[in-house]
């Protein structure tokens, strides 16, 4: 406190308004490589990062270092870089003066778990998955226990400060049997690490890779599709500039002069809930420490708004919705926090009626998608499936199409909703119609 009270008087003494964000981190990484540790990698960073606004400019800096020395020079190299900045009226330091803190209990729980324990942890996660049916070796396996901290000031008397920790562990196996192999895998994230689930972990990364090794490519054509509870959300999140105001703003967002039309399938409801403290994509202030909220970005099929932050939402004469995002060492951004679709009105049963796909693993989401276009190309496996049974695993396919049109061709959206593995995505399963598929 007494360092934000020292940079942000520095900056107010320069005639300037300004933000003070200090961004702390430990971590502890472990992976086993044929019975022994491979890795053991502990680590810790703290950065102190000012934006200040002079003259309707900005500037940023940062420092790794503390001193009084390393901060004030922060401050100068910030003040000089709003010198060179363009003019915009629109980024100002928000007019906060609140106090905002997270839970510590809830959202950064210790237990007693020994750095000992974690290591037999994962060697104990590569032993015995190594030693299930067919299972060749394990070339992908860890346990991690990560702990940030982020607290941020502001001349206008906003103190803000959140700390989360987050426990994950991994595995992926190659199996193999004759001619034919795959590796799969399975994960599980908790906030202590005594919650994590190591026999369940195992088990499941095996059966998913004895599921799928004898997979072939099905015949080429239209299928009703349900993307798994992992891929479904990377196909929101591949598309997610849809929903950037800074993209709107930029001209880039191909939803820019749709907010208030029909985009999707009336029964889709879609918000950012930085607010279910289920999910590790919690944040109860965003990085220019404004109060996050629950927002409805498609309600009933059509864009209700954009994600905005300070300078977005005076661009577009709204009101912020809690999404800046910027590290001590960027300029501001906007971000999502965590997806959540709202239920359907179908039951299990009849999302998963007759036959479909269900994919369980896509490739290339990155290289093979336009966002500005919506178009993707994507490898793809999984399941070709009856009434809700696997009767085919399926390997080598091409799942493409255009992602805004799949939005209108939603056959069904379920009722049951679920946590993807990264606990960042909270939907129930959809039902996607004629969706192309190359064997």
């Amino acid at each position: 406190m007494e360092i934000a009270e020292r940079v942000l008087q520095w900056v107010t003494e320069a005639g300037a308004t300004g933000d003070l964000m200090v961004a702390e981190g430990s971590s502890l990484s472990l992976k086993a490589r044929d019975g022994e540790l491979e890795e053991h990698k502990v680590s810790s960073s703290q950065v102190f990062g000012v934006r200040v606004i002079k003259d309707d400019k900005a500037g940023v800096a940062y420092s790794e270092a503390a001193d009084t020395a390393a901060l004030r020079l922060m401050v100068d190299h910030a003040l000089v870089n709003a010198t060179y900045a363009r003019t915009d009226t629109n980024e100002q330091i928000p007019d906060t003066e609140i106090a905002l803190a997270t839970d510590d209990a809830l959202l950064a729980p210790i237990d007693n778990v020994t750095v000992e324990e974690k290591i037999d942890t994962v060697l104990r996660l590569e032993r015995e998955l190594a030693a299930r049916d067919k299972v060749k070796n394990v070339p992908y396996n860890g346990v991690s226990d990560v702990t940030a901290a982020q607290r941020i000031f502001s001349t206008a008397g906003l103190k803000a400060v959140s700390r989360v920790r987050a426990c994950f562990s991994q595995a992926a196996a190659l199996v193999e049997e004759g001619d034919k192999n795959v590796m799969e895998g399975w994960g599980q994230g908790a906030r202590r690490f005594d919650e994590l689930d190591i026999d369940n972990i195992v088990e499941t990364a095996h059966a998913n890779c004895l599921a799928l090794l004898h997979g072939e490519a099905v015949p080429s054509g239209h299928y009703d599709v349900i993307f798994d509870a992992q891929c479904q959300p990377t196909m929101f999140s591949t598309f997610s500039m849809m929903f950037s105001a800074k993209a709107a703003k930029d001209g880039i967002n191909p939803m820019r002069d749709k907010v208030g039309e029909a985009i999707g399938d009336p029964r889709l409801n879609l918000f950012d809930s930085p607010l279910m403290d289920d999910g590790f994509g919690y944040a109860l202030f965003d990085d220019e420490g404004s109060p996050t909220a629950r927002t409805a970005l498609i309600a009933a099929g059509n864009l209700e708004t954009f994600i905005h932050n300070s300078a977005t939402a005076a661009h577009f004469g709204v009101q912020t919705t809690g999404n800046g995002a910027r590290s001590p060492r960027s300029t501001l951004e906007v971000q999502l926090h965590q997806f959540e679709i709202g239920p359907g009105d179908a039951d299990d049963d009849a999302v998963t009626a007759g036959e479909y796909l269900e994919l369980t693993d896509l490739t290339g989401t990155h290289s093979g998608a336009n966002a500005v276009a919506g178009d993707f190309s994507f490898g793809a496996s999984g399941f070709l499936c009856r009434d809700g049974e696997r009767i085919q695993p399926v390997r080598n396919i091409t799942v493409a199409g255009n992602f805004y049109e799949m939005l209108n061709k939603i056959g069904l959206i379920g009722k049951t909703r679920r946590w993807d593995m990264n606990r960042h995505a909270f939907m129930p399963p959809i039902r996607f119609s004629d969706v192309a598929i190359s064997g």
